[in-house]
């Protein structure tokens, strides 16, 4: 592996970036330098130029060129120290779309349908504590806090650590599990076959199987359980202050696309014309 990509790997680690934007940048700058042939230092501003265009041409989704020329804009800005080369790049705008997310009779049934008590218990954490994948997979025995009622998430999105909420209900399915499955120490899951966590494809394609087991038509991922847990949380109420802290997000705007996909919360608000004296009569 050439020299500047060794040091890219450590700026990325001494940036504090997560492990998978690391591989993914180191992935994009090896597609870069296998593009053109030689070192990445012998690249020069012309070259990213037609490399831009090339990747702009293949029509992909936003947020897979940003991926792309975010590893651009960090290798030659910070490894290489040449900032101009690449201060002609712009960001694309992305689109955001709304959040799948499931009814409770739909998670139901997706817990039910997952006969796995790994996988489940898995679930249940992703949707009933609102983590990610990449922080439900790595959590220890010990992260695991009944008399606060709490789960230490010690690495969170951007190496942030933070309490997720532990109820009594996924508290009780935990033990469960562990007497069940006694996974190996330190990690609360591991498959026995390996002693450590699963993959998150793994994780991934369990719950594609029993969705489809329980006819749920919606696309399920890990991340779905999530936007359900946030969702299904405003519904009943709960302040988005605090739903934004829960879920662990730095700006209050991130959490509130959750308002846009709960159907409760706008069927319980009256429009402006219900407000006029006589309004509802109309």
């Amino acid at each position: 592996m050439e020299k500047s990509i060794e040091e890219m790997k450590r700026d990325l680690a001494f940036a504090s970036y997560s492990d998978s934007t690391q591989r993914q940048y180191i992935k994009n700058a090896e597609h870069l330098a296998e593009h053109f042939g030689r070192p990445l230092v012998e690249i020069d501003r012309e070259n990213l130029r037609q490399y831009v265009e090339s990747l702009m041409a293949q029509g992909k989704s936003a947020s897979w060129l940003k991926m792309h020329l975010g590893a651009l804009a960090f290798l030659f800005r910070k490894t290489l120290g040449r900032p101009n080369d690449v201060s002609f790049v712009s960001w694309p705008r992305q689109h955001s779309p709304l959040p799948e997310v499931l009814s409770l009779d739909e998670v139901q049934a997706l817990l039910k349908a997952l006969k796995h008590p790994l996988y489940r218990t898995i679930a249940m954490v992703l949707y009933g504590a609102g983590l990610r994948i990449s922080e439900a997979l790595p959590l220890e025995v010990t992260d695991i806090d009944r008399p606060r009622g709490v789960i230490h998430v010690r690495h969170g999105k951007g190496d942030r650590p933070r309490d997720a909420k532990l109820s009594l209900v996924l508290y009780t399915e935990m033990r469960a599990y562990w007497a069940e499955e006694r996974p190996a120490l330190p990690y609360l899951f591991a498959t026995r076959r390996t002693g450590r966590p699963p993959r998150a494809e793994s994780v991934r394609r369990a719950l594609e199987v029993a969705a489809e087991q329980a006819g749920i038509t919606k696309p399920i991922t890990p991340h779905v359980l999530r936007h359900s847990f946030a969702t299904h949380l405003l519904e009943a109420g709960t302040d988005l202050r605090v739903v934004q802290v829960m879920l662990g997000h730095s700006s209050i705007q991130t959490t509130a696309r959750y308002t846009r996909v709960s159907t409760k919360l706008m069927r319980e608000t009256p429009s402006p014309l219900d407000l006029l004296p006589g309004g509802r009569k109309r």
